[in-house]
């Protein structure tokens, strides 16, 4: 029978194996963190009981880090050991999509956490998403923010792509900042451009797929959350302001977003049903994270930022096929307009609390 051992140490043929010398299974910092596991064999005694060689923290970390859902009680540790740690309790949680990493790089005051160093914490594995957690002050509010999110494609159920969202929740915060790359099927919008968003359609829970499945835990939200103004309406309009005196008002726009599962772009038939829909920018992030958000009662502040304007017609040019490197080039050159807008909208909710 297959087991695990966190050392990576091979079994002997009659179960023996080397354990780590320190007694803290290779955790010098005493917490449970994810660690990987190698196979080993486990025996059993005469009545036919397992003998597993793991320690009651490994079988516990090995156990959430293969669920599809985190119970409370372990966000709550999550949370607990970011907010020890940080010394602050965060109002504001700010997700950073593709390329677009230097949003948490102008918090002042900044601890800095890797993902694989949180317990129980889930890895970033896409280029562009740098694995870390920020947590610090930004223009007078106390912010966390993610350079990497998770994302279906990943392997991650939905539900653990969102679940640093509730880990916000629990730490304090208040309003969620959600940001992507994004291309534009909006014929309208040019690469560059800000798209601030107002509604989404749910592509991956019209195929059954939602942050929300399994039994609900009504100290997160209710059963069965409504979703009509999921995107805040007064924060948009400030957003909308503040392009004004950046002087980018004509770069902005507010439309409709909808996530695919990835990690293939868009066929050309896709993109016209998408758009027949009333979509106007297309990724592969973000709803459910709106969802888990919304299902906690924090208000939403979205936007995408177009780095590439989808072929609606049939072509054989190469140059109209979307790919990572032009993505991750236009978030690069949109950096500064980004970080701007983030800046001044959060200055705004600070003045008016």
């Amino acid at each position: 029978m297959t087991g695990y051992n966190s050392n990576g140490d091979v079994a002997t043929s009659n179960g023996n194996h080397n354990n780590n010398s320190n007694g803290t299974n290779g955790n010098s910092n005493g917490h449970s963190k994810p660690v990987e596991y190698t196979a080993q064999e486990l025996h059993t005694d005469n009545n036919n009981r397992i003998q597993c060689s793991l320690s009651p923290e490994e079988v516990r970390a090995l156990r959430v880090l293969n669920e599809d859902t985190y119970p409370y009680e372990v966000i709550q540790e999550i949370a607990d050991f970011i907010v020890k740690r940080a010394g602050i309790r965060p109002k504001i949680g700010i997700i950073c999509g593709s390329g677009l990493g230097s949003l948490a790089d102008i918090i002042q005051d900044a601890k800095v956490f890797e993902y694989e160093k949180i317990p129980n914490f889930p890895v970033s594995t896409v280029e562009g998403h740098a694995g870390k957690l920020v947590v610090g002050t930004l223009e007078g509010a106390n912010v966390m923010a993610m350079q990497g999110r998770f994302h279906f494609y990943e392997g991650y159920p939905l539900a653990k792509c969102s679940m640093p969202v509730r880990v916000m929740k629990l730490c304090g915060v208040e309003y969620l900042f959600a940001t992507n790359a994004a291309g534009g099927i909006n014929p309208k919008f040019n690469v560059g451009d800000i798209m601030l968003m107002h509604d989404h359609v749910n592509m991956l829970g019209f195929a059954g797929n939602s942050p929300l499945q399994g039994p609900n835990d009504p100290r997160f939200g209710p059963r069965f959350p409504a979703l009509v103004n999921s995107y805040n309406r007064d924060l948009i309009n400030k957003a909308i302001e503040i392009g004004k005196t950046m002087g980018i008002e004509s770069n902005i726009h507010v439309g409709v977003y909808s996530c695919l599962g990835g990690p293939t772009y868009e066929t050309i038939a896709e993109l016209k049903a998408l758009r027949m829909m009333g979509v106007d920018a297309v990724g592969m992030s973000t709803v459910h994270e709106v969802i888990t958000a919304r299902h906690c009662d924090m208000k939403v502040f979205a936007f995408s930022l177009i780095t590439n304007k989808c072929p609606i017609e049939y072509s054989d040019k190469k140059d109209e096929e979307a790919n990572h490197e032009e993505v991750m080039a236009v978030a690069k050159n949109r950096q500064k307009a980004c970080c701007e807008l983030v800046s001044r909208l959060i200055c705004e909710i600070q003045k008016g609390s």
